[in-house]
């Protein structure tokens, strides 16, 4: 009988302990809502957090390879950890493990209990989004005009320079024109290969509207498509008054009136200036010697 009670009073010396260690471990913050947030190749890893005295320390993997840590991402106090320079095969998947640590630990003994938070799986060249890109628009002639496409920096650097998203899509990388004739509803587009597209076929005198996107056809069909660029018109057709939108139009007014203004003050104050040199003079020869 003795025995049976030393029995039960070590089981429940165990179950208490396991209870404690549960509760304890339950009770340790565990990052939430992991994803990733990558725009033109800067890829950042984001989670949310409770405020407690633990840190995060960040490891990630390639294709499920073995965990490696991110240097300056050890002990964090920020839901954050920038991968950029660590993501360097781009067109690879990768995964992140987000592990909570507290302030003091020994490794040995607690590191399989913290709490582990995993990333969804990301490929930086199929899903970075891509900005807007900045373009300018030439006529050729009459019936075309050319558009100068200025293709987004990335933010890697490698050996000194900062690479353009040509850098690294290279031939995957297209851009899709859309143009629409003003007054018009109906919008066209053209795929360029390269930053420098011709638009030809338009009608001599009307004006048009471009806009411009990267397009990489390689991607799966939600991450083809970049920020779309802001609108661009010209009008070939049109003298250069024609041309002016209404800010230059203000512009103009406010200058004609300043002028015409000015000129009114000028010619009244010589008018009278005259006036008061006749008048002098008239005195002047009027009177007795």
């Amino acid at each position: 009988m003795l025995a049976f009670l030393k029995t039960l009073q070590y089981l429940g010396i165990c179950l208490s302990a396991l209870v404690a260690i549960t509760i304890e471990k339950n009770s340790v913050p565990r990052a939430d809502n992991v994803h990733w947030v990558s725009l033109d190749f800067k890829t950042i890893l984001t989670w949310t957090i409770k405020a407690s005295n633990y840190t995060y320390t960040v490891l990630y993997s390639e294709d499920d390879r073995d965990w490696e840590e991110n240097p300056d991402c050890i002990r964090l106090r920020e839901p954050e950890c920038d991968l950029t320079n660590y993501l360097e095969a781009f067109d690879r998947v990768y995964s992140a493990d987000i592990r909570t640590e507290p302030v003091t630990m020994d490794y040995d003994d607690i590191l399989e209990e913290l709490p582990h938070t995993y990333s969804p799986p990301f490929n930086p060249y199929r899903e970075s989004n891509i900005s807007a890109v900045k373009f300018t628009v030439a006529f050729a002639d009459e019936s075309s005009v050319i558009v100068n496409i200025t293709e987004p920096l990335t933010g890697i650097h490698r050996q000194g320079k900062q690479l353009s998203i040509r850098d690294i899509l290279k031939n995957d990388l297209k851009y899709k024109i859309s143009y629409y004739k003003s007054g018009s509803s109906g919008k066209r587009d053209i795929i360029s290969d390269s930053s420098l597209a011709e638009v030809s076929k338009l009608e001599a005198g009307d004006g048009y509207c471009f806009m411009v996107a990267a397009f990489i056809p390689s991607r799966p069909k939600n991450t083809q498509h970049g920020a779309w660029s802001v609108q661009l018109c010209a009008n070939r057709g049109s003298n250069v008054l024609q041309e002016l939108n209404l800010g230059a139009w203000v512009g103009v007014v406010f200058t004609l009136i300043v002028v015409l203004v000015i000129t009114v003050t000028v010619t009244v104050l010589c008018c009278r200036c005259y006036q008061q040199r006749q008048s002098t003079h008239t005195s002047q020869t009027s009177a007795p010697i």
